[in-house]
């Protein structure tokens, strides 16, 4: 009998507490999706298993299978740059699911993968700002926050991705199923009756010695989706408020992101994002921002004798169109914003956090956001939140 060799497993185990925290803050009225004014603390806790095994020369199979458990501060909405991302499906008690099952097939210069897998492991990476457990929290800071792609509630969706790389460029494309209705679950059938087309270019290059990196990323949603006018139009036809499940239909919608980073020193990296998206028509799938703006940095601790520590900064601007404004101050409702009413101003989020190595398989970060106008919302906060994230690594 021929021998045949172990198939070899490559696996990991990652557990990550988030508790968050904000005081009460000024609310002279809230509506059903405002984040609340009293004062909350709320923690979310995961365990994850990634593990991955060969299938034939340059293939592999991968998967991830996690246990969560918790709510975000608000139940997940209140703040259109949400301030934690590692806040799922809030509940009281852990739950199991498999957010990631998908093949690769790595080439000389191409990358296939096709599966159950996030749009966000393989678009909009960036080496600074990108793992809500490991680095930023908010959603605006940790992806691009127009960038309205492909999820289920947890963040992962069906499709396929090809990437080729020539010398310093690297170009994707990819396809993605989107669910049947705005921010709901992805059925484990594959169904492209609603779906995401994406694609990003990559410029890999090197200023004064260091290296650095620029994306550009478009993409397009096609889905039954509401145009914030028609929901205030037949609004006034029948009075009430604005209703954007009344007035959906097959749509399509565009968006664009640039994404820079650029190393500075071994120590210290700057970086960037813009993203915008059309403003006219209802967020899908990720929040309710239509332009951002990003810039931050990220420091190592050598100069102060803690090489393994990491502190992270920065500020995001997030933007609604002027239907969406109309929309949300005529009371209507969103994926996670929704006042009841709207004194406009942009939504302004500063984020820092100290991630303090205690030892090679645990990090504690202490995480500080201050939000000023949330949900666009002048009439209400600003909102102060702290958190501490515990991530150990098995």
């Amino acid at each position: 009998m021929d021998f045949v060799a172990p198939v070899a497993i490559a696996w990991y185990l990652t557990a990550t507490n988030v508790t968050q925290w904000h005081p009460p803050f000024r609310s002279p009225y809230a509506g059903e999706l405002s984040l609340d004014p009293h004062g909350r603390t709320e923690e979310t806790s995961d365990l994850t298993l990634y593990a991955s095994t060969p299938l034939w020369r340059g293939g592999e199979l991968a998967l991830t299978a996690e246990i969560d458990q918790g709510h975000g501060v608000g139940d997940g909405v209140g703040i259109a740059g949400y301030p934690s991302g590692e806040a799922k499906i809030g509940a009281n008690r852990p739950y199991l699911h498999l957010p990631r099952l998908f093949v690769r097939q790595t080439g000389d210069d191409v990358i296939f993968t096709a599966g159950r897998f996030s749009v966000a492991d393989i678009f909009d990476a960036n080496a600074y700002a990108h793992d809500p457990r490991g680095d930023f929290l908010n959603y605006a800071v940790f992806e691009a926050g127009a960038f309205d792609y492909s999820s289920d509630p947890w963040g992962f969706t069906n499709g396929a991705v090809v990437e080729w790389t020539h010398a310093a460029w690297t170009l994707r494309g990819g396809a993605f199923q989107l669910p049947r209705t705005a921010n709901a679950r992805i059925t484990a059938r594959v169904d492209f009756g609603a779906y995401m087309l994406v694609a990003e270019l990559e410029r890999r290059y090197t200023l004064a010695g260091r290296p650095g990196k620029i994306k550009l990323l478009g993409f397009l949603d096609r889905a039954r989706m509401g145009r914030y006018r028609d929901a205030l139009d037949l609004a006034r036809q029948r009075g009430g408020v604005p209703d954007l499940g009344l007035v959906r239909r097959d749509t399509s919608k565009a968006g664009a992101v640039v994404n820079l980073e650029q190393e500075i020193s071994p120590t210290f990296g700057v970086f960037a994002r813009a993203s915008a998206n059309d403003g006219g028509i209802e967020a899908y799938e990720y929040t309710e921002i239509n332009r951002s703006l990003l810039a931050g940095f990220q420091l190592k601790g050598e100069c102060w004798g803690r090489g393994e520590d990491t502190v992270g900064f920065a500020v995001a601007v997030n933007a609604l169109s002027g239907a969406a404004r109309d929309y949300f101050a005529a009371g209507g409702l969103g994926i996670v914003i929704g006042d009841g009413a709207l004194d406009y101003r942009t939504e302004q989020i500063a984020e820092t956090y100290y991630a303090w190595r205690v030892e090679k398989r645990l990090t504690i970060t202490f995480d500080v956001q201050h939000v000023r106008n949330p949900a666009y919302n002048a009439d209400r906060g600003p909102v102060n939140l702290l958190a501490v994230r515990t991530h150990i690594e098995f």
